[in-house]
Parts: C-alpha cells; structure tokens; sequence
C-alpha cells in the first residue's frame, strides 16, 4: 500500500505543477489567443496583416477536437494503464449522430430522404434516424452511443479481466469490424461516401463565417471543460484508484479494491468525451465517413498522447496539436513520406522521449533551477 501511495504522491506532484496558478493563467492566455483567432477573421479583409483566413480558422478548430480525443484517451491510457487501439471508433459514432442531424435539416423537408437511400429504393428513413431531424435529439445520440458501447464491451472486457495487448487487439478488432459494417450501403449511413453537403445548422448558414466561429469557440469550450473535468477526476479519490490500477491492479484487489467499476467508469468517461470531438469534428471538417474508424486513426491518438507525455493531461493537448500540425504540412509538401515520419517520430519518442514533451520540458526547467 506504500508503495501504490507513494507513486500516487509522486503523480499528484507532477501535475501539480503542470497545474499549478501560474500554470493556469499561462492557460488561460493560450485560450484567450485562440479564441481571439475567429474575431481577427471576422473583424479584418483578407489581405490585412491580421486577418485570419476561414481555411486556418476551420483546421484549428478541427485539431482542437483531435486534442479533445487525445485528452480522452489520456484518462483511460495515462491514469488507468488501459491502451485503446479503438478510441476512433467513438470519435466517428459522435461524428455520425451529428451528421444524421446535419442531413436532414439540410433538405426542404426533414422527410426527404438523402441521394443514397434514394439509390436504394428506399422511400422512407429507417427507425434508427427517428428524431434525428432535432437538435438536442441528436446531441443526447452524440452522448449515449459512445457511452453505451463502451459500457458494455467494457463491462465484458473487465469482467473477464482481458487487459494489456489483448486487451488493445480487441479494441482494435472493434474498431475495424464497425468500420466494415459502415462500409455497406445497406446499413443506411452512406457506405463508403458516408455523410456530406451539410447546408444548415439551427437554422443557420453552416458555411458563414459567423457559423463557423461558433463551432470554434464550442469546440475550445468543449476542451477546456474536459480539461477540467479530467483534472477532477484525476486528482480526485478516484484518481488515485485509477493510478494503482495502472501501477499494479494485482495489489490493488489484495486490498480489497474491485477495479471493475473504476475502470468501467473512466472507460466510459473516456469514450463520451471523444464521442463529444467527433460531433464537434464534424460540421467543422463537412463530411463524416467510415474512414474515420480506421485503425490508423486510432493509432495516430496514441502518438499524439505519447508524443506530448501521457499521464498529464496537458501532454496529449500539445501532442495533437504539435502532430497534426506536423502532418498538414508533410501531407501538402511530401505526402508520400508522411507515414515514414510518423513511424519515426513514434520510434524517437518511445526511445529518446518516453515522458514527452511535458517531460523533456519538466527534466530541462529541473536542470535549470538545479543550476541556479
């Protein structure tokens, strides 16, 4: 028990000061700059040193909602030791319960069904796209899906004490056999095209510009809440069950814990947070489709949490950002070498980098103040 405390007190020292107050207002800067990014494209022409063009506002706002996931698979990976393969699957779930909303208020009637049910022959929506045609319907879908998929494969997976690598195959298997059932027309969610040609949102243009700042600002208020309510849950009681779990879950059951509901509870947690991305992703970005479930995007989540120091919360937020940043400028220069970059940069970090960014920029400002 001395020992599973004392990492819990070496955790809690680590974070507190990735979260101390001169840590939050450093944040609070950060937010106010990004936020401030939307009125520079609204208040100036383009042209105007200031301006902001709407492709820059629209590729922030979609790695913020990548930073969001990343945050998500933090809690589970970082704090609880359980490594998702499968976390794009929630993400494009979210994505998919919004665009069935976006699809039908796009039309001059919600009961006009889209061009590939029409391919179909079919003359009506199927069951499952009932209320779709209203917002907070729809909203309550972004929610409930992931939460109660991860619920219940959860809740079988713990039970049957399935962890480790296998516990990460089968969350990838998952992920893939979602993404082969997406794939079929018949399914009715758009094969392989999946959903696009959004038109409106709440009854607003959704390629104004003032529409598309909102999405911005949602998506940035939507992170910083997470950021929140996962600083709570892993500071909290809980937090430091969720570290023992992940330090020696073995020793944790001698004690008397069942890690069952600690698990199951921020496995769900988890999947609802990156559920909420893949919806705010969605009329950002204008298209949802099966691709999304890849294994490969699930990976690339992983590397964004390695690569930015997982276990800190903070970390995966600039591993996404640094990552997909990193990626558009490959993919618009030399996209055929993007994959090897990845690759490398993963081989680097698990070698040279096994804490992070966060680490590496911990170990130099230690250096530093053991110097003075």
């Amino acid at each position: 028990m001395t020992s599973l405390t004392t990492r819990a007190s070496l955790l809690d020292a680590t974070n507190n000061n990735l979260f101390s107050p001169k840590a939050w207002t450093g944040i609070g800067i950060v937010v106010v700059f990004f936020a401030m990014l939307p009125v520079l494209n609204l208040a100036f022409p383009a042209g105007h040193p200031l301006h902001i063009s709407a492709f820059a506002i629209a590729l922030i706002g979609k790695f913020i909602c990548y930073a969001m996931a990343a945050l998500a698979l933090d809690l589970v990976w970082g704090y609880a030791g359980i490594l998702s393969l499968g976390h794009g699957l929630f993400f494009a779930l979210g994505g998919y319960a919004c665009g069935m909303y976006l699809m039908r208020v796009g039309k001059p009637s919600p009961e006009i069904v889209p061009d590939f049910m029409t391919f179909l022959s079919w003359k009506t929506y199927p069951w499952f796209w009932s209320f779709t045609e209203h917002f907070w319907y729809a909203m309550l879908l972004v929610v409930l899906v992931p939460g109660l998929l991860a619920f219940v494969f959860g809740y079988f997976a713990f039970r049957s004490r399935i962890k480790g690598v296998y516990f990460s195959i089968i969350t990838q298997a998952l992920t893939f056999a979602a993404m082969l059932l997406f794939f079929r027309n018949e399914t009715g969610f758009g094969g392989n095209n999946g959903f696009t040609d959004f038109k409106t949102i709440l009854g607003f243009d959704i390629t104004s510009p003032q529409t598309r700042a909102v999405l911005y600002w949602a998506s940035l208020t939507a992170l910083l809440l997470a950021l929140v309510v996962g600083r709570a849950i892993t500071q909290s009681k809980l937090g430091r069950v969720l570290t023992a779990i992940r330090d020696s879950e073995s020793r944790l059951r001698f004690l008397g814990y069942e890690p069952l509901g600690f698990k199951l509870f921020i496995w769900t947690v988890s999947a609802i947070i990156c559920g909420i991305a893949g919806a705010l992703y969605v009329p950002q970005v204008g298209i949802i489709n099966p691709g999304e479930m890849s294994t490969e995007n699930s990976i690339e989540m992983v590397i964004w949490v390695a690569t930015g120091g997982r276990g800190t919360l903070i970390g995966p937020i600039i591993g996404a950002g640094a990552i997909n940043g990193l990626k558009t400028w490959f993919t618009s220069v030399v996209p055929e070498f993007w994959l090897y970059a990845l690759g490398l940069i993963f081989v680097l970090v698990t070698l040279f980098l096994p804490q992070g960014i966060v680490g590496l920029v911990r170990k130099l400002g230690q250096r530093t103040k053991g110097q003075a």
